[in-house]
């Protein structure tokens, strides 16, 4: 029975896991970031690999940092015949992916060449793309740069954002993985070198892509804003104070007015101009040290002085 190390962290990876599981994989560890705190409480809290791991009866490694660790030996001397990883979060060292007789693979949220890192779903979306997808490949000391073994893609409908795409791309990885995970195990899966000139990336979201620009085109806004929920959330600034805007649509007024400048206010919405003469519809926001909240909350409570004119930043 081939001998399997899963490696993942967050909720994409672990239906793969369980598939893992279920097909009857001898999975002999799995591998995932160390609790960390969550909340305003800071409540301590496992990720979701490791509430599936334990959940299946399998044994738990949970590095701080993987290379020249005490869990990189124990991980070696588990002699696995292959290493799968999805979204684990950290680098794997040159002497952990030459290990396994059969190689270490990785299910990735994009269709590589396009959107190495590790924000693809997030990164697709704020571009606007129409479609995505998943590949199977070996891994690589290069991020994200090693032989394709099996693609699919699908399409990204003009009401998802990121949190419906990685449910999306999860189920898609998992049954991608288990139509090719037979043809890895007997030799005779394909191995296609990525093309270096097509080569795009997606690193982590920074602290700037959260910040709205209003002198943006109102559709640029909108996937702005869809591609950082349910996470990190996109931000503005009203009254010097940040303002969270979790859920947008692209405005139907067209306005001279300043881009920031609230040029409509209805009672589930309202409108802030954009740098395009259009304007972006607010509907589910979060005021600062307020809890999310429709747009109609916060207009009949905390917005409720809300001018058409007012400005944000």
């Amino acid at each position: 029975m081939t001998k399997i190390v899963f490696m993942g962290t967050p909720a994409f990876s672990a239906p793969i896991l369980r598939m893992l599981h279920e097909e009857g994989y001898d999975i002999a560890a799995v591998v995932t970031q160390p609790d960390r705190p969550v909340g305003r409480k800071k409540v301590l809290t496992p990720p979701p690999v490791k509430e599936e791991a334990l959940r299946l009866g399998l044994p738990v490694i949970q590095p701080e940092k993987l290379r020249g660790s005490q869990e990189l030996e124990e991980i070696l001397a588990l002699n696995a015949d292959i290493v799968v990883t999805a979204a684990f979060g950290q680098i794997l060292p040159k002497e952990l992916l030459e290990a396994p007789r059969l190689g270490c693979i990785n299910v990735h949220a994009s269709l590589l060449p396009a959107y190495r890192g590790g924000a693809p779903i997030h990164q697709a979306i704020i571009d606007g793309q129409a479609s995505t997808g998943v590949t199977i490949m070996y891994m690589a000391e290069k991020l994200d740069a090693g032989d394709i073994i099996s693609q699919r893609e699908i399409a990204i409908e003009d009401t998802d954002n990121t949190g419906t795409m990685f449910d999306k791309l999860s189920a898609v990885g998992r049954e991608l993985l288990k139509e090719t995970m037979p043809s890895i195990i007997d030799g005779t899966n394909a191995r296609i070198p990525q093309d270096e000139s097509l080569v795009t990336f997606a690193r982590n979201i920074s602290r700037e892509q959260e910040l709205i620009d209003w002198n943006n085109e109102a559709r640029a806004l909108y996937n702005q804003v869809r591609g950082l929920h349910p996470w990190p959330v996109a931000y503005t600034t009203f009254e010097g104070a940040n303002f969270k805007v979790w859920a947008a649509k692209v405005g139907e007024t067209a306005t001279n007015a300043a881009p920031g400048e609230v040029v409509k206010i209805e009672k589930d919405h309202f409108e802030v101009a954009t740098g395009d003469g259009s304007t972006l519809a607010l509907y589910d926001v979060q005021p600062a040290g307020k809890k999310r909240m429709t747009a109609e909350e916060f207009l009949r409570g905390t917005g409720s002085k809300l001018q058409i004119g007012d400005r944000f930043e």
